[in-house]
């Protein structure tokens, strides 16, 4: 499977809609496309999971990267994610904690 990735500006948030798998083949491409949007000076980043199948720890590893990026430059990054299987992943792992987990994008760019 692989990895499908489309951001957008909204509101002056960027949106990376993800589609496909996250995993340790694919997971590269996203770590490459917010490196690339925060050398850009772009801090305020929403990741929407509504179409990831799946998730490793190297998308995990992926994510907490980002998101320790984003924060170097006082930056936010939030998640959108409503499916089980992967918010139990966040719950196991302790990062639901650490990261803004919204249902949908509505939500998500309403805070």
């Amino acid at each position: 499977m692989d990895l499908t990735l489309e951001s957008r500006d909204v509101d002056g948030r960027t949106v990376i809609e993800v589609g496909g798998e996250i995993d340790v083949y694919t997971a590269p491409k996203l770590r490459d496309t917010i490196t690339d949007l925060v050398g850009a000076g772009v801090y305020d980043l929403i990741i929407d999971l509504s179409a990831v199948e799946f998730l490793d720890s190297t998308g995990l590893g992926v994510l907490v990267g980002g998101l320790k990026k984003v924060r170097a430059n006082d930056g936010s990054l939030s998640l959108i994610c409503g499916q089980d299987r992967l918010l139990k992943i966040f719950r196991i792992t302790g990062l639901a904690k650490v990261f803004e987990i919204h249902p949908d994008q509505a939500t998500a760019l309403a805070n």
